[in-house]
């Protein structure tokens, strides 16, 4: 299936591999040791990877994966998300929120003052300004996604070389 025309921002992954899970966390513990290209933590079945700060930039991406037990068959599903640094990524939403609560505000005020009779162009103008500010949003973050697709790229890289040097291969599931 093409995504080509999706509404992406941040872009999921998950495969199927056949070894343990505690194995393949424990791969990605051993990495943080023997490279320094990525910055590698992990908190219970999350490995983060992110970028280190001197290579960093605002839209820098990280990869979070979890690796689950698969209960019902032999191995592991590791489920992927790229996304932008937590920090950013919350900003990124609170304006998003932001303009859409001035939207409705703004359609609520202009929608009281026609009903009173009173002139309500100031208040329709702010609740289209707020659509065309929502629209720079959404752009703004294919923009950074597209700022941040070649270091995406070396995420993914690197998690796919760290499973492979053990002789891990995947198998790409389905949604």
């Amino acid at each position: 299936m093409s995504t080509t025309n999706d509404i992406i921002l941040r872009p999921r992954f998950k495969f199927h591999v056949t070894h343990e899970n505690e194995m393949l966390l424990k791969l990605f513990e051993d990495a943080k040791g023997t490279q320094s290209d990525f910055i590698v933590s992990r908190v219970d079945d999350h490995v983060f990877i992110k970028i280190p700060k001197a290579k960093q930039h605002f839209w820098s991406p990280q990869l979070h994966l979890e690796i689950n037990k698969e209960y019902d068959k032999e191995g592991s599903i590791i489920y992927g998300l790229f996304g932008p640094n937590p920090t950013v990524w919350t900003m990124f939403m609170f304006f998003h929120f932001l303009a859409a609560g001035l939207f409705i505000a703004f359609g609520i005020w202009a929608y009281v003052n026609s009903t009173l009779g009173n002139d309500y162009t100031f208040q329709l103008f702010f609740a289209f300004f707020t659509i065309v500010i929502w629209f720079a949003l959404y752009f703004g973050g294919r923009l950074g996604k597209k700022t941040g697709m070649e270091e995406m790229h070396q995420l993914h890289h690197f998690m796919r070389d760290t499973l492979r040097g053990k002789g891990i291969h995947a198998e790409m599931l389905s949604k």
